[in-house]
């Protein structure tokens, strides 16, 4: 059965009006996460009205992918749908494009704006956690190709926190599910994207900020992968693993970037398959609970 969405926008930086429910189905709302001057950044929640009466609940937030340019939360809209019926908060994140009205770069937004917002977004959901039932112990964050490099610095970066962060609140996940992920910043659109900052293009680069103790994390990558060479997966594979990591690399086997290209389904970025390969990782770490999935 297609679930039906009902989608309320809030537009203020508190909670809005309640979210309007047809036949017990997926809520769908939005809500402000966070402000910067004239920028409001939203992000885009699922949930199911049953599990929000719960106080153990997964949140997954997703960034989209758009080399830190351009993409909007609505690619990650059916995953989000998908992991709503499995019983977990899911949110689709909005955040700064280094993209100024169709210019590239944005004088004033690079990837490290993209990532502060990350992190805000994080501690947004944690502090919000009541609101949703959510376990603040149960965080995954989740991308596709650099939305996929914010979801992993969240856990690895702690440099750059936006000054408005109440820092008492953690912005480091749970575990770490991605897609196509770019894990190493050193490479020519990101130093042109980060313009009068390149000197910083280290800071940001999860290949160069590996050390112990990070949760556990999966990673779909394409063989043929186009855009982020599937040998730097490949490198940074054995680096997190000797660091003690847990960290599965699973080779989509002649697949480029786009792990699920001509499929409109989840946006090209990857089809049923691979997210069943993801479900189990997350059963396995207890992020999923079988029996609170849509008709059991």
């Amino acid at each position: 059965m297609k679930f039906l969405i009902v989608f309320v926008l809030f537009f203020s930086l508190t909670y809005g009006a309640p979210a309007h429910v047809i036949n017990n189905q997926i809520v769908h709302v939005r809500e402000i996460y966070k402000a910067i001057d004239t920028i409001k950044l939203a992000v885009d929640i699922f949930y199911s009205e049953e599990i929000i009466k719960n106080n153990d609940n997964t949140a997954i937030l997703f960034f989209h992918g758009g080399g830190w340019a351009s993409g909007s939360s609505e690619k990650f809209f059916t995953a989000c749908e998908r992991y709503a019926r499995k019983g977990v908060v899911a949110f689709a994140v909005n955040y700064r494009l280094s993209n100024e009205g169709g210019k590239i770069p944005h004088k004033d937004i690079s990837p490290i704006e993209s990532l502060m917002d990350a992190k805000s977004v994080v501690r947004w959901v944690r502090s919000n956690a009541d609101k949703f039932g959510i376990d603040i112990n149960k965080i995954v964050v989740s991308g596709q190709s650099a939305g996929g490099h914010l979801a992993i610095s969240t856990a690895m970066i702690d440099e750059y926190n936006d000054e408005s962060d109440d820092l008492s609140i953690s912005c480091y996940p749970n575990t770490v599910v991605l897609f196509s992920a770019a894990v190493n910043t050193v490479q020519e659109w990101c130093d042109y994207l980060l313009a009068k900052r390149r000197d910083k293009i280290w800071s940001i680069s999860p290949a160069h900020h590996i050390k112990e103790g990070l949760p556990p994390m999966i990673h779909f990558h394409g063989s043929e992968d186009h855009i982020v060479p599937f040998w730097s997966v490949r490198y940074f594979k054995r680096d997190m693993e000797n660091k003690g990591n847990l960290y599965e690399l699973i080779t989509c086997e002649g697949k480029r970037h786009l792990l699920a290209e001509g499929s409109e389904e989840y946006s090209q970025y990857f089809n049923e398959d691979i997210l069943k390969q993801a479900d189990e990782f997350l059963y396995k770490h207890n992020f999923l609970k079988r029996e609170l999935e849509d008709g059991k």
